[in-house]
């Protein structure tokens, strides 16, 4: 009983060196009726000229098509209709191609789908693949992880920068430059990478350590080309005592989706926005976060916090595409500081009480500011936000200005201060100067935050609880006459003052 000859075989010729090359995958080639390389340039194929092995090389088709798409399905075609023709006649084609062929091999993915499709007859015969030849040449050890991807397809892949990343065809400068500029995306553009020319050759292999943004200068990068990425160094990210990257859900999806959202098809109104466009939808989400909060609605809390994270991400995105900073660099940085400032917590640092805590902080963000460049004495109210609400800025001024010691001793001054204030409003008032009344009546309420500061009384809670306990008695008023079907508008200023004791009462 005789075994059925394979119409076609797919071959690997390995990473370059023809004494790698299988004898199996000699025999293939010598035995066959017909060989196609895929490419005619690759070390390898000085074995089949000096074993005597005629073969085609489809080099030509690199011509004939605009993409690299093209290119393989020219070359796919092409490999199924020479196998056809020769069927017949049970004459066995071989196909064979660099590194071992089911290893960053489109053309044979392809084949072999329409091959199986066709109904013909195939066997592979493989080989050391360029990626054994590289961890020999980098002494890299996969086990440690290893994200392996083809250099045309890395873009819009997510990356996982704690691991090390492989790239594969990088074939030429101008490949290497919009690998460049993808990875710059992800990595510190210092980052230190590795370029692999040749691996496994003889007194061809070559490997180069470099930073991420010179990877296109290099002059020797060709076809035999592979990059090597380590992986971003831990400490970046993780946090000291833990093993770092443990998040189960990271933000790759939300920045992903920003990118599409922002891409040509994407959506026009996001791509309409900027940061100043922006900045009121932040404000809104924040504050929706605050009365999901205060209303204890645990499932709304939830939904704000993701509205107010996906404000965070927009504007790093924005960044992003200016080249100022990215989502990366915002969590890299809060990180960093968190750890900075927690010295009690990651290092030698003593606080035993929150006071304690707080003063640590307070003294290594002083410094910090001190070393950017920003003088001590104007440092504090530099620190208060402008587009902070006008209570809660008011309280963070007097906060600044009392840590100076410009302050009053106890309340008692701060009272004759609001006593003065009011005074001055009536003045305007009888003045009938609308300016000044405007003016003096922020005299007055900044005067009232410095005493209920004194008093340990956060004005813009003070301020919320009372609106809101107006808000909630006019609402009664408002169902009262609803049920008595009246109209608050028709009303008597003594009725509604009757029915707002009512509305007191009902508390």
């Amino acid at each position: 009983m005789s075994l059925k000859r394979p119409s076609l075989v797919i071959v690997g010729l390995g990473p370059g060196d023809p004494a790698m090359v299988p004898e199996r995958n000699w025999r293939a080639m010598q035995d066959a009726d017909l060989v196609l390389l895929r490419t005619c340039r690759h070390p390898s194929v000085i074995g089949l000229e000096q074993r005597g092995i005629s073969y085609e090389a489809l080099d030509r088709f690199y011509e004939e098509g605009k993409t690299f798409e093209e290119v393989y399905h020219l070359i796919l075609n092409y490999v199924i209709k020479k196998t056809r023709e020769e069927i017949p006649s049970g004459r066995q084609v071989v196909y064979a191609v660099p590194g071992h062929p089911q290893v960053a091999e489109t053309t044979v993915k392809w084949i072999l789908e329409k091959a199986r499709v066709a109904g013909i007859f195939f066997a592979i015969c493989p080989a050391m693949s360029c990626l054994e030849a590289v961890y020999t040449a980098l002494e890299l050890d996969p086990a440690g992880g290893l994200v392996i991807l083809d250099a045309m397809e890395l873009e819009g892949q997510p990356l996982a920068t704690n691991l090390g990343l492989l790239v594969t065809q990088v074939y030429s400068r101008a490949i290497a430059s919009d690998v460049k500029l993808t990875l710059m995306d992800s990595y510190p553009d210092e980052h230190q990478v590795f370029l692999v020319r040749g691996a496994g050759i003889p007194n061809g292999e070559k490997v180069q350590e470099l930073p991420l943004f010179e990877l296109d200068r290099v002059e020797w990068i060709d076809h035999l080309t592979t990059l090597y990425v380590p992986p971003l160094d831990k400490e970046l990210f993780a946090i000291p005592g833990n093993s770092g990257f443990n998040c189960r859900f990271p933000l790759d999806p939300m920045v992903e989706l920003m990118d599409i959202l922002r891409g040509e098809h994407g959506c026009p109104w996001d791509r309409l926005q900027t940061h100043a466009s922006l900045k009121k939808y932040l404000l809104e989400e924040a504050y929706e976060v605050a009365e999901a909060i205060e209303a204890g609605e645990m499932h709304n809390l939830c939904e704000e916090l993701g509205d107010l994270l996906l404000q965070v991400v927009f504007h790093a995105k924005l960044a992003s595409e200016s080249r100022q900073f990215d989502i990366n660099d915002i969590i890299r940085g809060i990180t960093s500081k968190m750890v900075r400032r927690h010295p009690h917590v990651f290092s030698e640092a003593k606080a035993e009480t929150p006071a304690q805590g707080k003063a640590n902080w307070d003294k290594i963000k002083a410094a910090e500011k001190e070393q950017a460049g920003i003088k001590a004495p104007t440092r504090s109210l530099m620190d208060v936000p402008l587009a902070m609400p006008a209570l809660m800025r008011a309280e963070k001024v007097q906060l600044a200005a009392a840590k100076v010691g410009f302050d009053w001793p106890d309340s008692s001054g701060a009272w004759d201060k609001v006593a003065e204030e009011l005074r001055e409003v009536q003045e305007a008032v009888q003045d009938e100067d609308q300016q000044k009344i405007k003016a003096e009546i922020g005299d007055l309420i900044f005067g009232i935050v410095n005493v209920a500061r004194l008093l340990r009384i956060n004005a813009e809670e003070a301020l919320d609880q009372a609106v809101k306990k107006f808000t909630r008695r006019f609402r009664y008023m408002e169902a009262l006459a609803g049920h008595e079907r009246r109209q608050l508008s028709a009303m008597t200023l003594a009725e509604l003052d009757l029915w707002w004791d009512k509305a007191k009462e009902n508390e």
